[in-house]
C-alpha cells in the first residue's frame, strides 16, 4: 500500500509538472564530469546529471512559493504542492539541496514523503521511505551535486525562520552551506561568563570550577578524560562532563583556551584563543546548534564569526575577514585512573558542571555509525575507528590508528611520519615534532578526520 501511494504521488508530480512545461530542455543539462572514486558508486550508484546556468523565472517563483513562502507561513497548501510539482519535474537536481532542507525541519509524515518523492524523481533513484532526510541528504554530499543558484538567500530564511538567533551566522564566507544542516538543538548565544544560567542549547561552560585529583572522588579509575597539560600545568575534562557541554572556555597555564568537544565525531579539541593579531579580541566559543557532515560548528559569541571546528580557522564575519587560524593544542583521550597517576598534580572539572546528567552517546546513541548525514566515507578504515591525527610540517595531514599505534608503541617501537613522532602520554597517544615539541595532536573517528583533511595519508598504510 505504501509503495504503491508512493508511485501515485509522484505520478501526480510529474503530471502537474508536464502540464505546466517546465522540465528542462536535455540539451541544457550539463553532465557531471568529474570521476567518482568507485566506492561512491558502489554505496550510492551513478548520479543524475544537472543543468548549469541560473534557474528560469518559472523555477525561481516556484522555489519561492514551495519553500521560502511555506516557511514564513508555516503551512503547505495547494500553492505549494503545485510549486513542487514544477521543481520536480525540472530535472534540476541541484534543486534537491533545498528539498532537503526544508525536509530537516517538517515532522509531519505525508509531507516528508512527499518531498522525499520529489527529491527521488529529481535524483533519478528510488529513495526509501524512511530516514528520508538523511537518505536525501547522504546521496546529495556523495556525489557533490552543486547548490542551485541563490542557494545561501533560501537557505537562510528556511533556518532563520526555525530559529532567529541563526541571522548573524548565515553570511557568504569560506564556507559551503550545503554541508550544513540542523543538529537538533538551538543557538548558545549567552554572553561570557553567564554559563551558570541556564538555556535551551547545548550549554558552554566558561572558566569552569575545578577541583584537585584527591578531591574528584565521583569519577571512576575506568571514566575517560581529556586531559590537557599548558605550560606545564595539566587539567582533566572529564568526558561525561563534555558531553553535557560541548565547549569549555578556559584558560590553563596562563593561556586561553577554546576547548570544543564533538560527541558525532568523537573529537575533543583545545584551541589557544591568546595571542592573536592586533586588533582581535578574544573569541568566545560557543555551540551554534548546527552541524557540517556530522561535526558541530563552532562560532565566536563576541563577533559572530563561524569557525570551523575541526581545522580552527574562522570561515565567516570578522574573524575569517582578518584570517584567523587558531593555534591548536594537544589533547589526550585517556580514562581518569592513568591521567591522575602520571600526573597527580592535575586538576579536573567538578561533577557540577554535569548538571546532573550521566550520558555516554558513543556507547549508545552513536554506537552504530553516525546519526546524521556525512555522504561517502573513505573506506580504508571503518567510520568509527579511532585515529591520532595530526598535519606535517609540509601540511600533509596523517591518521594513526589508535589500537595499532597503542600496540606497536607498548612494545617499544618507533612511530613516525615525516616529521611526527608518536609517543605515549598517560595511557592516551601524543603527537610530537622531532625535536620532541608538542604539535597539536587529538583523537577522532575515521569518517570526521578523512571528511575534513581528504588528502589524509594513514599508518599503518
Amino acid at each position: 500500500m505504501a509503495l504503491a501511494l508512493r508511485s501515485r504521488t509522484r505520478a501526480v508530480l510529474l503530471g502537474l509538472a508536464a502540464a505546466l512545461c517546465l522540465f528542462w530542455p536535455d540539451t541544457l543539462r550539463a553532465q557531471n564530469t568529474d570521476p567518482l572514486p568507485d566506492y561512491v558508486i558502489e554505496q550510492f550508484g551513478a548520479p543524475p546529471a544537472w543543468p548549469d546556468g541560473p534557474l528560469s523565472e518559472e523555477l525561481q517563483a516556484a522555489v519561492q512559493v514551495a519553500f521560502v513562502d511555506s516557511v514564513a507561513q508555516a503551512s503547505w497548501g495547494p500553492d505549494q504542492s503545485i510549486a513542487l510539482a514544477q521543481i520536480a519535474g525540472s530535472n534540476d537536481p541541484r534543486l534537491v539541496w533545498i528539498i532537503s532542507d526544508l525536509m530537516r525541519f517538517i515532522s509531519g509524515p505525508q509531507l516528508t514523503a512527499t518531498l522525499n518523492d520529489a527529491a527521488s524523481t529529481l535524483l533519478e533513484k528510488d529513495l526509501p521511505n524512511r530516514n528520508q532526510w538523511g537518505n536525501v541528504t547522504d546521496h546529495l554530499i556523495a556525489w557533490d551535486i552543486p547548490a542551485p543558484p541563490d542557494y545561501l538567500a533560501v537557505k537562510r530564511g528556511i533556518f532563520t525562520n526555525a530559529a532567529p538567533g541563526w541571522d548573524q551566522l548565515f553570511v557568504a564566507g569560506d564556507i559551503d552551506w550545503r554541508m550544513v544542516s540542523w543538529g537538533g538543538v538551538l543557538i548558545d548565544d549567552r554572553p561570557y561568563d553567564t554559563t551558570d544560567e541556564p538555556c535551551n542549547c547545548i550549554p558552554a561552560a566558561d572558566n569552569p570550577e575545578v577541583s584537585s585529583a584527591e578531591e574528584a572522588t565521583w569519577l571512576d579509575d575506568d571514566d575517560i578524560v581529556f586531559g590537557i597539560e599548558v605550560n606545564g600545568e595539566y587539567r582533566a575534562y572529564p568526558r561525561q562532563i563534555m558531553e553535557v557541554r560541548e565547549m569549555v572556555n578556559d584558560t590553563l597555564g596562563g593561556r586561553h583556551l577554546g576547548i570544543p568537544y564533538c560527541t558525532l565525531c568523537g573529537a575533543a579539541q583545545a584551541y589557544f584563543t591568546d595571542g592573536l593579531p592586533e586588533g582581535i579580541e578574544r573569541p568566545i566559543l560557543r555551540t551554534s546548534g548546527l552541524l557540517i557532515r556530522s561535526n558541530k560548528v563552532m562560532y565566536d559569541v563576541v563577533t559572530h564569526s563561524v569557525f570551523d571546528t575541526f581545522l580552527g580557522h574562522a570561515v565567516t564575519g570578522p574573524l575569517a575577514e582578518r584570517g584567523l587560524q587558531l593555534e591548536q593544542a594537544t589533547v589526550i583521550t585517556t580514562d581518569w585512573g592513568t591521567w591522575k597517576a602520571d600526573h597527580p598534580e592535575t586538576t579536573v572539572l567538578v561533577e557540577a558542571l554535569a548538571l546532573g546528567r550521566d550520558f555516554d552517546f558513543r556507547n549508545g546513541r552513536d554506537a552504530n555509525g553516525p546519526i546524521f548525514p556525512v555522504g561517502d566515507v573513505d573506506p580504508r578504515l571503518s567510520v568509527h575507528e579511532d585515529i591520532i591525527g595530526v598535519v606535517t610540517a609540509t601540511g600533509q595531514p596523517v591518521a594513526f590508528q589508535r589500537s595499532a599505534a597503542l600496540v606497536a608503541l607498548r612494545n617499544g617501537e618507533e612511530i613516525a611520519f615525516e616529521n611526527v613522532r608518536l609517543e605515549l602520554d598517560a595511557g592516551g597517544i601524543r603527537a610530537v615534532d622531532a625535536d620532541g615539541s608538542d604539535l597539536g595532536s587529538h583523537q577522532a573517528f575515521w569518517f570526521a578526520w578523512s571528511q575534513f583533511h581528504p588528502g589524509t595519508a594513514l599508518w599503518p598504510g
